[in-house]
């Protein structure tokens, strides 16, 4: 039978998405594109302490979670150090929304790029 082996992508409705990719590029340090794409090949960074993976979650119509009830989506983005990226964010006059969270997973934390789109931030517990 033929199956899914991974999500291809996640994509973002913008009503200006050469802003939108620069916001991310010089904030959150994402390398799009001009044109607002950017292509991350786990092979180039994955090790066997931190294989990489990608998630797909579903949540229920009535979650906070994922923000506003207009936002049908999230993204989330792995970070390398969260509390001074959160710091750097704050400085740069970035929405950050205070709760920060700690799981068996690792450290999360949110910001809300300037179409509205909460993004959460993820910084992966050890071996993750």
């Amino acid at each position: 039978m033929a199956r899914v082996t991974g999500i291809g992508g996640v994509f973002l409705r913008s009503r200006d998405p050469v802003r939108l990719a620069a916001w991310y590029r010089d904030n959150l340090g994402v390398p799009m594109s001009e044109k607002g794409t950017v292509t991350f090949h786990w092979l180039d960074t994955a090790t066997s302490e931190h294989p990489g993976t990608t998630t797909m979650a579903l949540f229920a119509q009535d979650t906070d979670y994922i923000g506003e009830p207009h936002q049908r989506t999230m993204l989330n983005l792995r970070v390398d150090d969260l509390v001074s990226l959160m710091a750097t964010l704050k400085a740069r006059g970035v929405e950050v929304l205070p709760e920060t969270e700690d799981s068996e997973f690792g450290r999360f934390g949110w910001c809300v790029d300037p179409e509205g789109n909460r993004i959460e931030l993820w910084e992966p517990a050890e071996g993750m």
